[in-house]
């Protein structure tokens, strides 16, 4: 089994909201994904290099609402409010090619129930929690599964942006530190404890060194 990084997610009030943030911070403003039509919610996208890219996801005011909770905790009322305020980074992704292998190995942390979705022409697995929480309070990853060699980041334009340093702070880090470690992405990212989880991610830009 093969675990790796995959995504950062950043979500916001809305996509234009979003871009704008990103542009601002990054030099580079999102390309315009899809829409997930299961979640409600659609995409802009950032390429990181080969096989890696930043989402930017929000609610799609033209979608319709889904009978279960959104992935990612954008039902909740908290995150809600959190995104009125401003875009922010709450989430990242590792992908597998085994995906109710790595679902087993993580089983001390709730990452729900492998579910498949599509965007346009990709189709995939992904691990959504039933009430549509955060796994780790987004410092553990959602996980996902591929079925091809495609993969998002192919089609974007190389803007020159790389993940440098990902690192989260949790209640409770070695839970945390010990199911990534059964998966083999320890060394992706740090955990140490803080009493309010956060989750950082240290980027190299065109305009130097940025932190979402």
């Amino acid at each position: 089994m093969k675990v790796a990084f995959d995504h950062l997610v950043v979500a916001a009030a809305t996509l234009e909201q979003g871009e704008d943030h990103l542009e601002l911070a990054l030099g580079v403003r999102p390309r315009r994904g899809g829409k997930h039509v299961a979640m409600g919610t659609h995409n802009s996208l950032l390429s990181l290099g080969p096989r890696q890219f930043l989402e930017l996801i929000a609610i799609d005011p033209e979608g319709a609402a889904p009978a279960r909770h959104r992935w990612f905790a954008l039902d909740a009322p908290a995150m809600r409010e959190a995104l009125k305020a401003s875009p922010r980074l709450i989430h990242w992704a590792a992908r597998t090619d085994d995906l109710e292998a790595a679902r087993r190995r993580s089983s001390s942390v709730d990452v729900g129930p492998a579910r498949p979705m599509e965007r346009g022409g990709f189709h995939w697995q992904i691990t959504i929690p039933d009430d549509g929480h955060l796994p780790g309070d987004g410092i553990f990853p959602t996980l996902l599964q591929w079925p091809d060699a495609r993969h998002p980041a192919d089609g974007l334009p190389d803007a020159g942006l790389r993940l440098a340093a990902l690192a989260g702070a949790h209640p409770q880090p070695a839970t945390i530190r010990t199911a990534l470690a059964r998966l083999s992405l320890d060394d992706t990212i740090k955990v140490t404890f803080s009493a309010t989880p956060r989750l950082a991610a240290m980027l190299h830009t065109p305009r130097g060194t940025v932190t979402l």
